[in-house]
């Protein structure tokens, strides 16, 4: 059997934001996509199935990384915060809704010419729950004048019971197998569209290695190349700390400081304290897809993790990010962030 080149994503400008709560709702979405300096947009995570949100547990906050000063929203920020705690988890929002929202933005595109600015689903659930969420993604987009991809996030650091399947090789397999198995079968019957995997932060060898294995080990499957068309690297740092300040800490020994978000107060941590983690998943990625070239080397990486500017950007792609994802960044400074790193751009690029 012949190799089939799995579909790409042109991401112009290569700039977008990520799964974040900032890219929860129809307004959110909406205003990404009429932004000019995104080159694509992504949606929040979503299930199959929503559920209520619980503003008492699912909670955001932002914080400066040298002294742990608290914002919690944009209209308190004080101004050198760049680093975000949250332990919101998925988007209550279920996936049917957000494929609604990408509908009525298309209706709204001027019909003059192609649409070629993606819309990147992000999904996540078990691996059945995945392969149903690409059957109903592909299945939209017979109706959805916007190109659809879909993102499958296996790093979500903030569910109870339920670490990030892309740290466990088994796990990882079993999403890929599933996948595989349901684009090899579906012929004609649904459109083929780009799918990637949004990975945790990586912090050893073996994990990345695992990664590797598991999709040198698809390719095998489907005739020499994985499926995958690209990878979102990385996720927030899970079981961090943020704590509100003491009532008194002049004494030698500083009183005890409460947690900041509820319950124990852990979260998954993004921003600048996240950026050189991120580069070197982004680096230590690219590199080992490039040794497996045949097989892998078609596979992109979105680079994300602490970009807040132009300098963020410009390091995202020189460690091999092919674009370039922005989440906490856009908390902090709004829909305006992404106009202020394009227009750094040209110098960046080169052009």
């Amino acid at each position: 059997m012949a190799k089939s080149q799995p579909p790409i994503m042109e991401i112009n400008p290569p700039l977008l934001n990520s799964a974040n709560p900032w890219a929860t709702t129809l307004d959110d979405l909406r205003s990404l996509y009429a932004c000019a300096s995104t080159g694509a947009v992504t949606t929040r995570t979503s299930l199959i199935k929503g559920f209520p949100h619980d503003s008492n547990k699912h909670k955001y906050l932002f914080f400066d990384s040298s002294d742990h000063a608290i914002a919690w929203d944009r209209a308190s920020l004080r101004g050198p915060e760049n680093a975000s705690l949250n332990s919101l988890g998925y988007s209550p929002i279920a996936l049917a809704n957000y494929l609604g929202f990408i509908e009525a933005i298309a209706k709204e595109q001027p019909a003059a010419s192609p649409i070629t600015k993606y819309f990147i689903v992000s999904v996540t659930g078990a691996p059945e729950e995945v392969a149903e969420s690409y059957r109903l993604i592909a299945s939209a987009q017979r109706n959805i004048t916007i190109p659809l991809a879909m993102e499958v996030n296996l790093s979500c650091p903030n569910i109870p019971g339920a670490p990030p399947p892309a740290y466990s090789g088994t796990s990882l397999a079993r999403y890929l197998s599933v996948l595989d198995g349901l684009i090899s079968s579906s012929g004609d019957d649904l459109p083929r569209l780009p799918f990637g995997l949004k990975t945790p932060p990586f912090t050893h060898d073996g994990q990345f290695r695992t990664l590797i294995d598991v999709l040198l080990a698809s390719s095998e499957r489907n005739s020499g190349l994985t499926p995958v068309s690209f990878i979102t690297a990385t996720n927030t740092l899970g079981s961090c700390l943020v704590l509100l300040e003491g009532n008194d800490n002049s004494g030698p020994v500083p009183s005890a400081q409460q947690p900041a978000l509820p319950g124990a107060g852990f979260g998954g941590m993004a921003g600048a304290p996240l950026h050189p983690l991120a580069l070197g998943n982004v680096a230590t990625i690219r590199r080992l897809l490039d040794e497996h070239k045949e097989k892998l080397g078609h596979v992109r990486i979105i680079g994300v993790g602490g970009v807040l500017d132009t300098g963020g950007y410009s390091r995202m792609r020189s460690a091999g990010a092919s674009a370039v994802g922005v989440g906490t960044g856009l908390g902090l400074k709004g829909i305006g962030i992404f106009k202020e790193i394009e227009s750094g751009l040209s110098t960046v690029d080169g052009k």
